[in-house]
């Protein structure tokens, strides 16, 4: 999740909800309680990869507003790295598992 939630805020900043609402729309078949959406942004702050400013402008109770940093720029792109390799790990399998069935 740590990859999807930079990715959105790479998009650009927004607040909690409105990644969870993201994430939703934009990963087939995404199923995550907003609590976990919350405890990994909390966990992005603590690695500096994230930070956020309140916003106020609105009626009702201020937000949060998350925005990538450069640190999380530098997560984002070790996290690009990473699935590349695991899309060649599986591609392999799947080639070799599709070679037992013929």
């Amino acid at each position: 999740m740590p990859a999807f939630i930079l990715l959105t805020l790479a998009e650009g900043s927004t607040y909690g909800g409105a990644i969870y609402t993201s994430l939703i729309e934009k990963i087939p078949n995404f199923q995550c309680d907003q609590g976990a959406i919350y405890r990994t942004l909390q966990q992005l702050e603590n690695d500096h990869a994230v930070i956020f400013s309140w916003d106020t402008t609105n009626s009702g109770p201020a937000k949060k507003i998350y925005s990538i940093t450069e640190t999380g720029l530098k997560q984002l792109d070790d996290w690009k790295d990473d699935i590349e390799k695991r899309i060649v790990y599986l591609k392999c399998f799947l080639d070799r598992y599709e070679s037992l069935r013929k």
